[in-house]
């Protein structure tokens, strides 16, 4: 059978299931902050220093909401605005020593409680997964180049 063949009805299904799993996961994150605000210091984490107008686009929000939801993170600590060394019009968004060490600390509560998860699956189960651990690598680093708005 040709990937054609099998692509539409193993896409859709695999689609469901990843899909599944990660709304579960961000239920199952710390209500400390707002799914925003952690996905925008996991950006500024993943990407570096970035402008408002581009956070809120990869956000997926109005700039004036990123805009108040910088000012929660800068009196938080967790984010500084600097101005940008090419272009002193531009001021940039960066984590601060205390913000990665959140995205970090988020991130290993994250891998932890799947860690434990994976505990629980047989022998045959767990070799599937490593046997799919290419294929989810590359989907996340689509996902990440399509939301950074670099695909395409």
């Amino acid at each position: 059978m040709s990937r054609r063949d099998t692509a539409p009805d193993a896409s859709a299904a695999i689609g469901a299931a990843l899909y599944g799993l990660a709304t579960r996961a961000a239920r199952r994150l710390p209500r400390d902050m707002s799914l925003t605000s952690a996905a925008t210091l996991a950006t500024l984490d993943r990407t570096g220093p970035r402008r408002i107008t581009d956070l809120a686009a990869v956000e997926g929000v109005t700039q004036p909401a990123m805009t108040a939801l910088v000012r929660v993170l800068e009196e938080s600590g967790l984010v500084e605005r600097r101005g940008d060394a090419s272009d002193r019009r531009v001021t940039l968004v960066c984590l601060t020593d205390a913000g990665a060490t959140y995205v970090r600390t988020r991130r290993q509560a994250g891998v932890d409680a799947f860690e434990r998860l994976i505990g629980e699956l047989t022998g045959d189960e767990i070799e599937a997964l490593l046997a799919a651990l290419p294929a989810l690598k590359h989907l996340a680093e689509l996902e990440s180049q399509d939301r950074d708005g670099f695909g395409q």
